[in-house]
């Protein structure tokens, strides 16, 4: 299977038939919300029930957890506490459960696709998430890298290409070659904090602004009911003037706002673009004029102002004829059939690179501590493994500390500390040399060795940061605690999802339009009391219709 375990919709494929399908989830749609929710019975919810709770019930309810995949932040869901790693693991569970009824047996191993610029960290903390869900990670493949591949597969052509990459919550550029069978990146970089939901979070900011409201004064689910509709404008694809009409606090309030004022809110955003399309082409050693094409990738990138962005710094216009939203899946199924070597696609040679510098603290002169000394390039071709030599400071020094940095700034202060470790030493009366070789894996999982010349001592360090939580008593409790879940059963999210959705329409609405809501309510859940299958499908379908038409 391939996984594109995404910050606002996940998607999984398989390899079938010659080519990459996507598997449809319990609702018969691809996309499922990467949203978690507890119900009133203390049942898990994933997907698109859990998304219309986040307006209903925020306070169960978590979405875009993944921005904070390797952090030690937590979320609280009613009385139940969860890691960002767990949710997501809830989020691959429900993915798991929907590939096992389309191929109609068990599903244990997998390709997910990570943002490129994924630290180690976060990638280990992704592995950790599948390993709760009961899958087992053949390979992480960076998300643009995925999209790169599919799109090689559908067109076969020869060509330099940028992928563009801006999802919900990450932010990712890759300049790759195309010269089939090979696929070569050679560049990648990025920003993990710009997406969508910062498009949506400045939207709000300045809608707050606009009528006089503070974050503070509005309760959790009044500010819940104002962003889903703010996330819904800002999705209107309409050019010209545009009016947000909400009354989630009891007020009808009206906000119309026009493109220039849209440019001049979202300026700070698009400025930030640029950086990494910048970068990735310097690194590459392109000019914009040398690529022949433009692949955009992930959700946000349906925004006419991003589009009309990417147009204006390239001088063309970018391939859209391939869904965003899907393909980086559809490339993480090609992956893992390059790994089952399928006969159809067993020729295919992909190539990636690690996308930032990794070095540790070292100290050039008496004068200079906290120096950074890269040992791995940013976009050096992975797997690679790279050795430099250092020096004790002192002839009777009795530890050496290893203190691994990622970032691309002189100073270790300015960079992110991944990990630190301490080797004891002997000493010998003189300054003793040491090789401080990485080992950086195609999933993107950094391995440090250290050898002293003199002694030939040797030490092998796995960076892991168990003081995050992934120590084994940690690991453990995440285990126990995911297993001991009531998973609300897949035969009926369907019910459970146009409850949730009609439960959040009612809050939305006034007047007649919330009396005739209320009333479709109390028959579909008379409906399911009746327990007659065919009539619950039968009504399901005809409210989930009317819904839609009321574009709730």
């Amino acid at each position: 299977m391939g996984i594109d375990l995404g910050t606002t919709n996940s998607l999984i494929a398989i390899w079938q038939d010659g080519k990459a399908q996507l598997i449809a989830n319990a609702l018969g749609e691809v996309l499922t919300p990467s949203v978690v929710s507890v119900d009133d019975d203390g049942s898990i919810l994933v997907g698109k029930a859990a998304r219309a709770r986040l307006t209903t019930h925020p306070d169960r309810t978590a979405a875009a957890f993944k921005r904070f995949m390797g952090s030690d932040k937590h979320f609280q869901l009613g009385d139940q506490r969860f890691t960002p790693e767990e949710l997501s693991a809830l989020v691959l569970g429900a993915l798991k459960q929907d590939a096992e009824a389309h191929v109609g047996c068990s599903v244990s191993e997998a390709v997910i696709s990570v943002p490129a610029y994924f630290s180690d960290e976060q990638r280990k903390r992704t592995v950790f998430a599948a390993e709760l869900a009961g899958l087992k990670v053949q390979r992480l493949i960076n998300e643009p890298t995925a999209a790169a591949m599919a799109y090689g597969l559908h067109e076969q052509k020869f060509e330099r290409t940028l992928v563009f990459d801006l999802g919900g919550g990450t932010f990712d550029v890759t300049v790759l070659e195309y010269a089939l069978p090979l696929i070569e990146v050679h560049a990648s970089t990025g920003d993990n904090y710009l997406g969508g939901e910062d498009f949506t979070d400045a939207l709000l900011a300045a809608c707050l602004r606009e009528w006089g409201l503070t974050l503070e004064t509005l309760s959790p689910q009044v500010l819940a009911s104002l962003h889903d509709a703010i996330e819904q404008f800002k999705c209107q694809a309409g050019e010209g003037s545009r009016v947000l009409h909400w009354n989630g606090d009891g007020q009808a309030r009206e906000w119309q706002i026009d493109d220039s004022t849209l440019q001049s809110i979202w300026a700070p955003l698009l400025a930030r673009v640029r950086t990494p399309i910048e970068q990735a082409l310097r690194d590459a050693r392109l000019s914009p004029r040398e690529l022949d094409s433009l692949v955009l990738v992930g959700g946000a990138t349906r925004m006419p102002q991003v589009q009309q962005l990417v147009a204006k710094l390239f001088g063309k216009l970018p391939y859209r004829h391939l869904d965003p939203d899907t393909i980086v899946a559809l490339g993480a199924a090609s992956q893992a059939a390059c790994k089952a070597r399928d006969a159809a696609i067993d020729e295919l040679i992909l190539t990636d690179v690690c996308p930032y510098t990794l070095g540790v603290a070292s100290q050039r002169g008496e004068d200079a501590p906290g120096a950074f000394s890269p040992i791995i390039e940013r976009n050096t071709i992975i797997p690679t493994s790279k050795v430099q030599r250092f020096y004790s400071a002192h002839p009777e020094q009795k530890s050496v500390r290893i203190a691994v940095y990622q970032g691309e700034r002189p100073w270790v202060r300015d960079n992110i500390l991944v990990d630190s470790f301490d080797i004891p030493l002997q000493p010998t009366g003189q300054i003793q040399s040491l090789d401080v070789r990485f080992s950086y894996d195609i999933n993107g999982l950094l391995e440090v060795d250290v050898t002293f010349i003199e002694t030939g001592l040797k030490h092998s360090h796995s960076i892991d940061r168990s003081p995050t939580g992934l120590d084994p008593e940690a690991r453990q409790a995440s285990h126990e605690r995911l297993s001991g879940l009531k998973i609300h059963p897949r035969d009926t999210l369907p019910n459970r999802t146009l409850l949730a959705r009609l439960e959040r329409a009612w809050m939305q609405a006034l007047g007649d339009e919330r009396e005739l809501i209320g009333n479709w309510l109390d028959t579909f859940n008379g409906v399911l009391a009746g327990q007659q299958s065919s009539e619950i499908n039968r009504q399901r379908q005809a409210l989930s219709q009317a819904l839609d038409e009321l574009r709730y």
